[in-house]
């Protein structure tokens, strides 16, 4: 599996290359792409800079010249909740665009109006973060292409969107991450297959027979926190490729 990480700032991704081990460079359409392994895990690590465009070209990159199956964006954001402060984290549960005609955005793939992390890396995130002594929060992330300085541009973005914060690439990094993936949540049945989950993806993963849940008492659930066994992996990285 390869993980592609990436920053708006050279300050966000920096240490994370200084980490990397059997690393190689490559300069592709302006951003330089480092490959390598950290903690044992194949990454490529960039900094695609800041705005919606450079992000969304980035991700595109990353997803079909270098292949990543995972997808970690972190970096700087604007607080717009009382429930987390300076220097504490919002781990990106959903986000969306706050400077788009969202109606339109949703006409093309993969035909959403907000985006939504997977839950696994979610977790993740919220599990180093406590085992950091970090205070983190899963919560909504607000995107534009303007840097929110003050209270008159605050309140309207909280007023349309009610985020937990707000920066300038987050929701274009979704948006192109889940096209990449190709799957289409267009036409799904409006009888969810599990009620513990809501997330359009993991419903068009199970209509594609990639993914199963758990079935009790007459209640199936999709358990999305719980971990994953190697024959449970395995088994859906066969139905993936049978799938292509």
């Amino acid at each position: 599996m390869i993980i592609g990480i990436m920053g708006a700032m050279p300050d966000e991704v920096d240490q994370l290359c200084a980490r990397l081990e059997n690393v190689t460079k490559e300069n592709y359409a302006g951003v330089e792409y480092h490959c390598g392994t950290l903690q044992g895990k194949q990454v490529v690590v960039c900094c695609a800079g800041m705005g919606k465009a450079n992000a969304a070209s980035t991700v595109q990159v990353l997803c079909t010249k270098y292949g990543i199956d995972k997808l970690i964006f972190s970096g700087i954001a604007g607080n717009m909740t009382s429930r987390i402060g300076i220097g504490d984290v919002c781990v990106g549960e959903t986000v969306v665009y706050h400077d788009a005609e969202l109606s339109m955005i949703a006409q093309s793939a993969p035909f959403q109006t907000e985006y939504h992390g997977d839950p696994a890396l979610v977790q993740a995130a919220l599990d180093a973060c406590t085992a950091c002594g970090v205070k983190a929060i899963a919560g909504k992330i607000a995107t534009g292409d303007t840097f929110v300085g003050d209270a008159e541009t605050k309140k309207a973005i909280e007023e349309k969107c009610h985020p937990d914060c707000v920066e300038m690439e987050g929701a274009a990094v979704s948006q192109i991450a889940a096209k990449a993936m190709g799957l289409s949540i267009s036409n799904l049945s409006s009888v969810r297959p599990f009620t513990d989950t809501t997330d359009p993806y993991v419903q068009a993963l199970n209509a594609a027979g990639i993914v199963e849940g758990y079935f009790s008492n007459g209640t199936s659930t999709f358990k999305p926190y719980n971990t994953l066994t190697r024959g449970q992996i395995s088994a859906i990285v066969w139905r993936m490729e049978q799938a292509q």
